[in-house]
């Protein structure tokens, strides 16, 4: 992007969030960039460094999310040893979109941090179905994992692609109703190992501002490493 005097304030990708153009993994910031940004870019959203987010919220936009960036060593991860609880297990992420569906979409209701009002059928659609195929991230590595009761039922997962930044875990997801405490825990580290087996030394993935899964990813090895927000201009 250029500024008026066509001097690159910044560089980004390019995406759809939402159903908006999207700006996504900005670097190279120069002097201006928001002001260019929200005279150039209304109707984006905008994921930024922090810093940068806020001169955007400065200047009117409003915040969708505020993210820490965390990342893990896998060397020094943290596994957890705990088994599958009784009635569940941890298998590879080889269902279809619509299995994974109801758990997916189960997993983030009202009142928790990265709730957000959306049709079932077009998240469907427009979200897990381009993130699984790899269209959204990148492809889905093996190292993805869910969680099924004995019957078959999905109740989570942890969907780890390789992105443009590496390794990425885009979601760690689980079915508040129809699994127990803890299995989201027990599915992180699970990818966790099969990644440093499948020979991957880092692993990343951001949380929202105020989540408590925060305290899990500590746990296993995750450390913060930037903070960033996500608004819409």
């Amino acid at each position: 992007m250029l500024g008026a005097d066509g001097v690159p304030v910044f560089s980004y990708l390019e995406g759809v969030r939402d159903g908006n153009p999207w700006a996504y993994a900005i670097e190279d910031i120069g002097a201006g960039a928001a002001d260019t940004i929200t005279s150039r870019m209304p109707g984006w959203a905008v994921s930024a460094p922090a810093e940068l987010g806020r001169a955007l919220l400065d200047r009117g936009a409003r915040l969708l999310r505020h993210m820490h960036v965390m990342w893990c060593d896998l060397p020094i991860a943290r596994p957890v040893a705990d088994a599958a609880p009784a009635g569940f297990r941890i298998v590879p992420c080889d269902r279809s979109p619509a299995e994974i569906f109801p758990a997916w979409f189960a997993a983030y209701p009202p009142g928790h941090p990265d709730h957000r009002p959306r049709d079932g059928e077009k998240a469907l659609k427009e979200e897990l179905v381009p993130l699984l195929s790899g269209e959204e991230i990148g492809p889905l590595l093996p190292c993805s994992v869910l969680a099924v009761r004995d019957e078959g039922e999905v109740v989570g997962g942890v969907l780890v692609t390789d992105s443009n930044r590496g390794p990425w875990i885009a979601d760690v997801f689980r079915h508040p109703d129809r699994s127990p405490r803890g299995l989201g825990a027990l599915m992180l580290s699970t990818a966790l190992v099969h990644a440093g087996a499948d020979g991957l030394t880092g692993i990343g993935l951001v949380v929202t501002e105020g989540n408590p899964a925060r305290r899990v990813y500590e746990r296993l090895g995750f450390r913060v490493v930037a903070a960033t927000m996500t608004v819409m201009i």
